[in-house]
C-alpha cells in the first residue's frame, strides 16, 4: 500500500487555497516541516495527523490513502 500524505495534503492545500507557511501558522508546525512531507522527505507524525485531519475536516484514513474522501 502506498502512502498518500504529500498527494492528499497537496490537494486539499490547493482546495483551500493554502501555501506552506500559511498551512503550518494554521496547525502550529513550521514551514520547512510542511515542504519535507509535500517532498516525501519525511512522514507526518501522529499528532501532526490529527492536526492535518481536524483542520482539513478529512479522515486521517483519507490523508494516508486507506479510504476516499
Amino acid at each position: 500500500m502506498e502512502i498518500l500524505i504529500a498527494e492528499r495534503v497537496k490537494e486539499l492545500m490547493q482546495e483551500y487555497n493554502l501555501s506552506q507557511v500559511a498551512l503550518a501558522e494554521k496547525i502550529g508546525v513550521k514551514q520547512n516541516t510542511i515542504s519535507a512531507w509535500l517532498r516525501k522527505k519525511k512522514e507526518p507524525c501522529i499528532t501532526s495527523l490529527w492536526l492535518l485531519a481536524d483542520y482539513f475536516k478529512v479522515d486521517i484514513d483519507y490523508l494516508v490513502g486507506r479510504k476516499e474522501y
